[in-house]
């Protein structure tokens, strides 16, 4: 039997693990036994706590508490904590996921130690060094031994940079997630969800800790008058507080949400509004057209399709996005067939 330690600490982790450490305890107790460690990089309820509950993964065997701080700081605590746990015990593994400081620190304590490290979500680039995420999935990629792409596009990204060792296109496991709980879908409790509406999400710090982009994109959407809903992110309030900016009564505000809220509002929403992501994605599954406030992303795939259209923090392509356009597209499925879970478990055993 393998001993896998998994490395969780934000949100869209937790939704990638779902699938796989449901699954592990499901159908492979026999042949792995995982270690869940929550860095606690998210750390709040409605941030970590309910995804847990909802989503039935196992609940974290260790929790180490970290919380907020700068990224040297979080990064720093994550790599001396995470491995007193690998020493402690003694993985033949460890797995991450995606591109977060959980992910970075956990593959660093463990190439350290020479334990073998998985990156699922690897080969993901936007071609942007400033961004925290591009610098840790750049670096994870480089000191893992096992990566699982979700697309070719990863794969080849991967083999520009010469790696090719133990490099598999599994598909994207945020596929499995949306296929297998989408009959769990439900609107957020106590809020009231008008009929035609946008959903938009905004939490990248190249976003919110830049007063000009994040001045330029509450004008554009107080200005479009577009009909929206937005759970907000907590680093996003405080900014939006702290800058002494606020959205028009078209912006319907609510507390952050659990994966299951999400996808109810992703499906029934007519437009994504967003710099995350995982939700560009989202919306990419339930073909929604995307309107994507950031200059670069990960996701090529969404923007040749004509689903997604990258507008940065400009305010006048925001307005005119937002008030005009709707994909012509074809949705084909770049993302594999739903089964990359199943394809990451063989290729460890």
């Amino acid at each position: 039997m393998k001993r896998i330690v998994t490395i969780v600490g934000a949100r869209p982790q937790f939704v990638k693990a779902a699938v796989i450490s449901r699954l592990v305890k499901k159908e492979y107790s026999d042949k792995f036994e995982e270690i869940i460690v929550h860095t606690g990089q998210h750390y709040n309820e409605n941030m970590s706590d309910v995804f847990f509950k909802e989503m039935m993964i196992p609940k974290p065997d260790i929790n180490l508490n970290i919380g907020s701080g700068t990224h040297g700081k979080m990064t720093g605590r994550m790599l001396e904590k995470i491995e007193e746990v690998l020493l402690d015990k003694k993985p033949d593994l460890l797995l991450v996921y995606g591109d977060t400081n959980s992910t970075l620190a956990g593959a660093l304590a463990a190439s350290k130690l020479h334990i073998p490290v998985a990156h699922v979500e690897a080969g993901l680039r936007s071609f942007n060094m400033k961004m925290p995420e591009e610098q840790n999935r750049i670096l994870t990629d480089h000191i893992s031994s096992f990566l699982f792409c979700p697309t070719e596009t990863a794969v080849k990204n991967l083999d520009k940079e010469g790696i090719t060792k133990n490099v598999f296109n599994t598909g994207d496991v945020m596929y499995d997630a949306s296929l297998f709980y989408e009959k769990f879908a439900c609107p957020p409790k106590n809020v009231e969800i008008p009929d035609d509406f946008a959903l938009i999400t905004l939490h990248r710090a190249e976003n919110t800790d830049s007063y000009e982009n994040l001045r330029n994109i509450v004008e554009a959407l107080n200005e479009s008058a577009v009909n929206a809903v937005m759970p907000l992110h907590p680093r996003t309030k405080k900014m939006l507080e702290q800058f002494d900016l606020k959205f028009n009564e078209n912006i319907r505000l609510i507390e952050p949400v659990g994966f299951f809220n999400m996808i109810y509002l992703e499906k029934k929403c007519r437009m994504v509004i967003t710099d995350s992501g995982g939700v560009q994605k989202e919306a990419y599954f339930f073909k929604k057209p995307c309107i994507t406030l950031r200059e670069q992303t990960e996701w090529v795939e969404t923007v040749e399709a004509r689903w997604n259209e990258l507008v940065g923090s400009d305010k006048k392509k925001i307005i005119d996005m937002v008030t005009n356009w709707n994909s012509v597209g074809e949705c084909s499925q770049p993302y594999g067939n739903g089964k990359a879970t199943v394809s990451i478990l063989n290729c460890l055993l």
